[in-house]
């Protein structure tokens, strides 16, 4: 009797797509040189790609957000423009120091 299921999320799906008979070629000889089945390899290389994605709408959301705090703390009276010069005087001390 075959176990039932607890996560029915981790239920693989299956995808098919065409590729070039020596591409594929090439690629089962570097699964070999591995000793890592095809399969395998391919979920390596779509989660790696799903993965910098990920990363890199995360870096430019970062980025979008530190270039609107560089813009509000070119206001002096800003809260980023506060945050800034309390930087600035903290790295005044280090600097001091490792003169």
């Amino acid at each position: 009797m075959a176990m039932p299921r607890t996560n029915p999320s981790s239920k693989a799906e299956t995808l098919t797509f065409r590729i070039e008979p020596p591409l594929k070629a090439a690629f089962a000889r570097i699964a070999a040189q591995e000793n890592r089945p095809v399969g395998e390899l391919l979920r390596e290389l779509v989660h790696e790609r799903v993965e910098r994605k990920r990363r890199r709408a995360y870096e430019a959301k970062a980025h979008r957000q530190s270039m609107e705090a560089a813009a509000a703390a070119l206001e002096a009276s800003s809260d980023e423009a506060a945050v800034m010069r309390e930087l600035d005087g903290a790295l005044a001390e280090f600097r001091d120091e490792w003169k």
